[in-house]
């Protein structure tokens, strides 16, 4: 069993390290220039679209458990129909981004308190990444059946071209056109068409005979459409409580000011490197609890969540360890700004305990979808976002400052490991 992880989780690392080493290098270009407004776009900016994708990030995460159970089962014909249908919920989904742009431009705007600064370059960010929504949804689809279909490797290729060239793109435009912000922007939609037409000549090459699968008329047929709306509707919710913690959590920051936002958009980009590390284990449960539960072999079920579970709860101790060991050395790769790094040192040991804490949650996601256990992911979210993460919040500004957001981001990640924790023995286990 370890090696059939391993197989799935290496590939899976190495193009998930690849979406935060994205983030880190915009986040380390842009603060280093001239002014912290930058850097404060840049993490607004993000929130923004975040909450825009990020909520339709069922198209990955659904794709890949019921493509998975279709593999397993050995049906060629609904392991194709999945993918139709994602990607036809991608193109729809697109269309109305991409018509409702001025609203949800207007609307986040609203809502997110910032200097003037920010939100005169958060805006430029934002008019031109607004149009990677088609290639950011298709790629979420098709990526997610890729590893429905037990293979990691073909997401891994497109992910790591597709961000190496934006890390390109992003250094050429910002240092050497001088195009700060709006320079990260167009190195983000030109790399994101560039890994979908990838990802698309992939699928036609290495799936051609499964793709002659495609039977038109069952589209629509009631009880897949059911099941696939079913469980994309608990992930879309979970999801949307994702969502909204971290883009309060970045809002929230922004009130405090820009040096402190600038300072916890580092640190949380810390913590988001970590997860996409662990994520890697997540990801090939979730290919792996699929693929047995369709094929119904329950022991090998077993053996894949104590196997997943064992490496990624490793990552996690172990990142917080080099946290604890290497704090301003890695904080200096980030930015140049001495007032950003007192500040973030300050807020150091929230970054040491998330790693650790929040391991548990991410592998039991990967566990949960994989079994299209979506309900209880959903409950847990809920529990975790209502009951925890904003009442933390609202209680404890007030006496501990910047401290009571990171507190409740903590106690977040913990509530939803042991909710989880909790739902295991009747929706997995048993």
């Amino acid at each position: 069993m370890n090696k059939k992880v391993l197989k799935l989780a290496i590939p899976n690392i190495i193009s998930n390290l690849s979406v935060p080493l994205l983030g880190a290098v915009d986040t380390a270009l842009v603060g280093h220039l001239e002014e912290v407004y930058y850097l404060g776009a840049i993490a607004l900016g993000g929130m923004i679209f975040n909450f825009i994708f990020w909520g339709f990030g069922f198209l990955r995460m659904g794709t890949t458990g019921i493509t998975a159970q279709a593999f397993g089962e050995q049906n060629k014909t609904e392991s194709v129909m999945t993918l139709v249908r994602a990607l036809l919920v991608a193109g729809v989904f697109s269309f109305m981004i991409l018509l409702l742009q001025t609203w949800i431009a207007d609307i986040s705007f609203w809502l997110v308190e910032a200097t003037p600064e920010v939100e005169r370059f958060t805006k430029v960010y934002f008019d031109i990444r607004i149009f990677t929504a088609p290639a950011t949804l298709g790629l979420y689809a098709i990526n997610g059946w890729f590893l429905g279909m037990q293979n990691a490797r073909y997401p891994m290729i497109v992910t790591v071209v597709l961000n190496t060239l934006n890390i390109i793109l992003d250094v050429i435009f910002v240092y050497s056109l001088n195009m700060n912000v709006a320079g990260v922007a167009w190195g983000t939609l030109i790399a994101r068409y560039v890994g979908l037409a990838l990802a698309i000549g992939l699928l036609m090459v290495k799936y051609k005979s499964w793709l002659k699968a495609y039977v038109r008329e069952k589209i629509l047929e009631v009880e897949p459409l059911k099941k696939f709306f079913s469980v994309n509707r608990d992930i879309f919710i979970r999801t949307l409580c994702l969502i909204f913690t971290f883009s309060f959590f970045t809002a929230k920051s922004a009130e405090f000011g820009n040096v402190i936002l600038a300072a916890n958009t580092i640190l949380l980009q810390l913590w988001m490197i970590v997860s996409y590390g662990v994520d890697g284990f997540a990801f090939a449960a979730e290919s792996l609890i699929g693929r047995y539960k369709g094929s119904g072999e329950k022991d090998k079920l077993k053996s894949a969540v104590t196997h997943c579970f064992f490496w990624g709860i490793g990552i996690g101790f172990t990142a917080s360890l080099v946290y604890a060991l290497f704090d301003e050395s890695i904080l200096s790769i980030f930015t140049n700004q001495q007032n950003v790094i007192t500040t973030a040192l300050i807020f150091w040991g929230w970054t040491i305990a998330g790693p650790a804490v929040s391991s548990f949650c991410y592998i039991w996601d990967g566990i949960f979808i994989g079994a299209t256990a979506t309900e209880p992911m959903r409950n847990s979210m809920i529990i975790a976002t209502v009951l925890i993460f904003l009442p933390v919040y609202a209680l404890g500004v007030s006496y501990f400052g910047n401290h009571a957001i990171w507190l409740a981001l903590t106690l977040f990640m913990v509530a939803r490991g042991a909710t989880l924790t909790v739902y295991a023995p009747k929706y997995i286990l048993r």
